[in-house]
């Protein structure tokens, strides 16, 4: 009997050790908070952005004979042989990375931890493409002769990729060799190519300022700027990769004055992905944690009327889901005598404590009282009936109300003296609905700018990046802002601080986003 008991525990124990090593496994591959597509994703424009830079540096040191070009491919110190042993590291992993994409789209199984040990090697073969890049600088500096001999040519075909069309390849000279001042030079025409909607070439011109000048005074704007093209380009891979950007320059850079409009940036590039709330609502979730975030770590930005704004769009996303699902526990179950009720109240009591500034809370309220009426606990259901009253005094539950604490017994409350007179919530109208509904998307306010480039394509805007140009890559003081102050530290208030610009733009104020319809509620 005691052999057989003991053979039990052991059994139970390595099945215990089974579930254990299995939850692990499982959640190996959860680390990020992306989907698989969206991390393979990143991943591939990494990798494509490392390509194009390592090309164009190779075909900037072109050998002077056959000669030279076979006793280079001997030596494997060569700059050019150790490019190219870098573009064939990255050509393989691209490779493994589409392969993975592949099966993903078709719904074929992988081993999940194979994108964990991809991002690690994606991240590994950066940093050495930068250092390589850096450290063959020099090695192109004269290549301008060797290359430039035949550019009265016309070309055919694409520069890397990017270019298309005959005439001469525009930007070849600019991104294969290395001249003082020249990384001015790109910076601007970066810009302009991002602002015509080049995405992808002024992302490698600003990459390509980053590779090739590391001691440039335009390098912390460049990356700023890389994620602003992202941002401004505006499909769901692009405002994944522009959210992750942000973060890997507020990784390099996290007390630059610009940071917690680079923070704001990751939290709309969140907002600009939300579906409706009876759908995914992952990325309000994500940006209601960024923008709380935000407002805990600079708790004396200047963005706080914009911050609050955007946080209670997003929580009102997230409480209206929250009552649709306690909507569905309350019709579908509870009243098709099915269970339920606590579903519901369990929702309910969740929204309201949760997000007091929800435009339907008084249909909140009304049904959460309902819910304790129904399981007989009138004075818990009154308290509720109670609170709709006070603060939605003008309500269309409010007569309802009236009659239900009549028959428990309780006095009707005097209004909030300050609600007294507002008028009932709004609610959204038939073709407010059918519009959400065909767009699929929350109705949310965000600006669609960079932080350093606006979205309108024509030249001539006095953006951020203007006034760098400026300035030879410095912001100067009337238009830089004020260093938001992390919590936990101190400074002391600068004497008539100047006036901060807008988020993205130094003399178009951004708008702030209008309060919904539901007025801001004092919660008891």
């Amino acid at each position: 009997m005691h052999s057989r008991f003991s053979a039990h525990l052991v059994i139970c124990a390595a099945l215990v050790l089974a579930l254990a090593f299995t939850a692990l496994a499982q959640g190996g591959g959860a680390q990020s908070e992306l989907s698989a597509l969206q991390r393979l994703d990143v991943m591939r424009s990494k990798l494509d952005l490392m390509r194009r830079s390592l090309n164009s540096a190779i075909s900037s040191m072109v050998p002077k004979n056959a000669a030279q070009s076979e006793k280079e491919k001997k030596n494997p110190d060569d700059p050019r042989e150790r490019l190219r042993g870098l573009d064939k590291e990255v050509a393989s992993i691209l490779s493994e990375v589409n392969e993975v994409r592949g099966k993903q789209e078709r719904s074929e199984r992988y081993d999940p931890t194979i994108l964990d040990r991809l991002e690690t090697s994606v991240a590994e073969i950066n940093t050495r493409v930068q250092a390589a890049l850096q450290a063959t600088a020099s090695a192109r500096t004269g290549g301008v002769t060797a290359s430039t001999a035949p550019a009265k040519k016309k070309k055919k075909g694409r520069f890397f990729g990017l270019f298309g069309g005959g005439g001469d390849d525009k930007y070849e000279e600019l991104t294969g060799t290395v001249a003082p001042g020249r990384d001015r030079v790109l910076f601007e025409e970066a810009a302009k190519e991002v602002r015509k909607g080049n995405h992808e070439t002024g992302r490698l011109l600003f990459s390509t300022i980053i590779n090739t000048y590391p001691d440039s005074a335009f390098l912390p704007l460049a990356k700023l700027a890389i994620a602003d093209s992202f941002y401004l380009e505006g499909t769901t891979s692009s405002l994944v990769q522009a959210a992750q950007a942000y973060l890997d320059w507020l990784t390099f850079f996290p007390t630059d004055p610009l940071a917690d409009d680079a923070m704001l940036k990751v939290a709309e590039s969140e907002m600009r992905q939300m579906g409706l709330s009876d759908r995914d609502i992952s990325h309000a979730r994500k940006a209601e944690q960024r923008l709380k975030a935000l407002l805990q770590q600079y708790p004396q930005t200047n963005l706080r009327p914009i911050i609050e704004d955007r946080l209670r769009e997003a929580q009102e996303s997230l409480a209206m889901h929250g009552y649709q699902v306690g909507n569905f526990y309350l019709e579908a179950r509870f009243k098709g005598h099915k269970g339920g009720l606590k579903g519901a109240q369990s929702r309910f009591k969740e929204v309201n404590d949760k997000y007091p500034n929800f435009s339907l809370r008084d249909g909140v309220l009304f049904k959460l009282a309902f819910t304790y009426l129904q399981e007989e606990e009138p004075d818990e259901a009154a308290k509720y009936y109670q609170e709709l009253l006070r603060y939605f005094p003008n309500s269309d539950y409010a007569e309802k109300a009236k009659e239900q604490l009549s028959i428990i017994g309780v006095p009707v409350p005097d209004p909030d003296p300050s609600r007294k007179n507002l008028a009932p919530p709004q609610r959204p109208g038939f073709m407010g609905n059918l519009m959400k509904e065909v767009l699929g998307r929350a109705d949310v306010t965000v600006n669609t700018n960079g932080i350093l480039i606006s979205k309108d394509k024509k030249e001539g805007n006095s953006d951020l990046i203007d006034e760098a140009l400026k300035y030879n890559g410095q912001l100067p003081s009337n238009v830089t802002p004020i260093a938001p102050v992390q919590r936990g530290t101190t400074r002391p208030t600068p004497p008539n601080p100047s006036p901060r610009p807008a988020t993205q733009n130094a003399t178009q104020p951004t708008p702030i986003a209008p309060a919904t319809s539901a007025p801001r509620e004092i919660k008891p």
